[in-house]
Formats: C-alpha cells, sequence, structure tokens
C-alpha cells in the first residue's frame, strides 16, 4: 500500500515500454543445456513445494529429543535434535548458533566474500548453476569460529581440525541466490578436495546465519524432500557410506531465494581420523 511503491512501478514500466530492445519480440525463454536437466524437474518441483516430506508420527524412528551425544559438555544444556530423514540421514538441530554469533560471522566473513566456485577437473572455477558469495574463515579470524568448531565436535562426534576438516565456508545468497543439484563429495579422483590429503568429505554440517522470507530451501533431490531454512539451526549429514563410497541420495541444492538473503556457514568434514568415530550414537544404524 506503500504510494512511492506504485509510483516507482509506473516509472520503470513507462521506462521499459520506451526502450524496448529490438530483439525483444523474437525472444524465447528456454532452459540451458547440461547434464542438470535429468534432475531439474524435480528439482524445480522440490523448490516449490516440500516433495513427500518424511512424516514423523508414522515412523517412529522419525523423532525430536535433547542430544547429549555422551558428552558430559551437553548433559546441562542438551541440543535440540530433530531427526529429518534416514535414508539420507539427515539431522536438524535447532538452535545451534545465538543470534550474536551467527551476526558475528556474517560481519567476519563479509570482507573477504568473493564469487562462489565449482570443482572442475582439477581446478576450481564459477558456473551459473552456483549463484553466491563466499568466504573462508579460519578459527583464528574470531573466538566465535573455534567455539563453532567446538560445538561441532560435542554434537557429532567429529574431529573438525584442519586439516581433518576444512575451513568454515560462509556463504551469502542473495535474492536469485541459488546452487543447482550437487554432491557435496568428491565424485572424481581428480577433484581438488584430495589435495588436503585427508581423503573425501565424509560429513557437512551446514548452519542458517539468518532468516528467509521465501524460498532458500535445501532440496534433496533422490530422496524427494527439502528443508526450509531455520534461522540458528543446523543441518548435517553423511555423505559417505561406512566403504567410503559416496551416497547419491545425498544429492542436494540450495533452492533460489525469492524474498530474503540467505547466510549459512558450511563446515565438511574430511573422512581420515573420523572412523572411530562414526560408531557414535549420532546414527548408528548407518
Amino acid at each position: 500500500m506503500n504510494r512511492r511503491v506504485h509510483f516507482n512501478v509506473e516509472k520503470y514500466e513507462k521506462l521499459l515500454n520506451e526502450n524496448l530492445p529490438a530483439t525483444s519480440s523474437g525472444l524465447t525463454l528456454k532452459r540451458p543445456d547440461g547434464i542438470y536437466l535429468r534432475t531439474r524437474n524435480a528439482y524445480e518441483q522440490l523448490c516449490q513445494t516440500k516433495g513427500s516430506q518424511p512424516k514423523h508420527f508414522e515412523n517412529p524412528s522419525l523423532f525430536c529429543d535433547y542430544f547429549t551425544n555422551g558428552s558430559p559438555a551437553l548433559f546441562l544444556q542438551p541440543i535440540r535434535r530433530e531427526i529429518i530423514s534416514l535414508q539420507p540421514y539427515v539431522v536438524l538441530f535447532h538452535g545451534f548458533v545465538t543470534q550474536a554469533e551467527a551476526k558475528n560471522i556474517r560481519k567476519y566473513a563479509m570482507p573477504g566474500l568473493r564469487r562462489s566456485v565449482v570443482a572442475s577437473g582439477m581446478n576450481q572455477a564459477t558456473a551459473e548453476y552456483r549463484i553466491s558469495k563466499s568466504a573462508w574463515l579460519k578459527e583464528s579470524a574470531h573466538e566465535v569460529v573455534g567455539k563453532l568448531d567446538q560445538r561441532i565436535t560435542l554434537v557429532t562426534g567429529l574431529n573438525v581440525q584442519p586439516p581433518y576438516a576444512e575451513y568454515l565456508q560462509v556463504v551469502n545468497y542473495g535474492i536469485g541466490g541459488h546452487y543447482e543439484p550437487h554432491f557435496d563429495h568428491a565424485t572424481s579422483d581428480s577433484s581438488p578436495l584430495y589435495r588436503l590429503k585427508t581423503g573425501n568429505r565424509v560429513a557437512t554440517i551446514m548452519i542458517y546465519l539468518s532468516p528467509v522470507q521465501a524460498g532458500g530451501s535445501t532440496a534433496f533431490i533422490y530422496a524427494n524432500f527439502s528443508v526450509p531454512v531455520v534461522q540458528n539451526a543446523a543441518l548435517f549429514w553423511w555423505n559417505l557410506h561406512k566403504n567410503g563410497q559416496g551416497n547419491v541420495d545425498t544429492l542436494h541444492a540450495g533452492c533460489p531465494v525469492i524474498v530474503g538473503n540467505k547466510w549459512v556457514a558450511n563446515k565438511w568434514v574430511h573422512e581420515y581420523e573420523q572412523e572411530f568415530r562414526r560408531r557414535c550414537s549420532l546414527n548408528p544404524e548407518e
């Protein structure tokens, strides 16, 4: 109902009518070519709906609880855990960071934000199917990063110190920002991920640092469900099976942001030095 907004709309419509592109009459919209077309229908559907969302009331193995992971540090203040899916195993930890922590992470990442890249053979390059900016934060960047690493270790039992895990990646998706279907783990022996010499990415933990008014869900394509953005929560899943093979059910995507500004922090844990920790109670049946 803002009169100024309506005035601007009329102004821009007038400018568009006065400056129509010469080729506009013959312009046709079409999907881009590429391997991503194989999952595009499912991807687009999941970004508009939640798919066949796992129903907790139908499956007793899907539940919410106060989780300590057997750690004395969490006995007095356990984490709120929600089991989202069993295959792939996906968990949502509610209230994983505070508002102040999320604000500080965004603040310290902002000066280092650059266009996000993807693996391209032995190198990395920008791609049209990933539209975002990202920055890497070391533990020394701010004490909140170190606290975050400790918290991840408490709830997962995993060693997240480099080189056994990568530095914290902070990603910003503006309006229209997205990341089409992809795997977090390497699917080629030539992947630059192996330069760390600590194996493949065994697990992902993604922390939502801001609310999103519309869009921005995390869609698991083959599993046919999506998880809306939950501010200050953290989404966790295993990328690999216990035999080290990639779990194809973890194919996922970051849906386009329609309204709002999406910030997330990613922590990728590598498989070396994690074998015995995978027997923790986070997912005893896998």
